[in-house]
């Protein structure tokens, strides 16, 4: 096993104390916490990559309008909601972390540009798992990720969601150790 999540082990809490410590590790969804509960937790469960895989098992197997609310509840990168210091404490972070905050003003309105096509094209936010990539590498997938059709971008948002979920769970259990 690698990391667990010592703190607030999620095969020993109950559905509000669960909910209190992870449900908002799928931004502004907590439902998909909830539904990954309502399965059952054993001690395997305590491990941050098998507790990513059941509750990215709930997303993956949730109907598409449920996929594109959970995709919608992200916010564009280096947008609007992060210069007005309105992202969720974890998407500051991660955002932070791979420079987001640093874009020069021309990489800030190509990103500016890149969302608002994105968000043409497919009607819901850019979602990348930033962890370990720059400003560049962003950019440049954003650019190659335009050319996907609807459901091929859908399933990738979705991807990256659940890799996101599985970053923020190894932190809390990095933090926790």
């Amino acid at each position: 096993m690698s990391h667990i999540l010592k703190s607030a082990r999620p095969s020993r809490l109950g559905l509000d104390a669960f909910l209190e410590h992870y449900g908002d590790i799928f931004e502004h969804s907590p439902w998909v916490a909830e539904t990954a509960w309502k399965q059952g937790f054993t001690d395997q469960h305590d491990d941050p990559n098998v507790l990513a895989d059941c509750m990215g098992n709930v997303l993956k197997r949730a109907d598409i309008d449920q996929q594109i609310a959970v995709i919608r509840a992200h916010p564009d990168l280096a947008g609007k909601a992060a210069l007005a210091g309105e992202l969720t404490q974890d998407s500051t972070r991660e955002q932070a972390g791979a420079g987001l905050d640093q874009c020069s003003s021309e990489e800030f309105e190509r990103f500016q540009r890149l969302n608002q096509a994105y968000q043409e094209k497919f009607g819901f936010p850019f979602v990348i798992a930033v962890k370990g990539l720059d400003r560049h590498a962003i950019l440049y997938a954003f650019e190659k990720r335009l050319e996907n059709d609807a459901a091929a971008e859908r399933r990738t948002a979705i991807e990256q969601i659940i890799q996101i979920a599985r970053f923020r769970l190894h932190m809390r259990a990095a933090e926790a150790a």
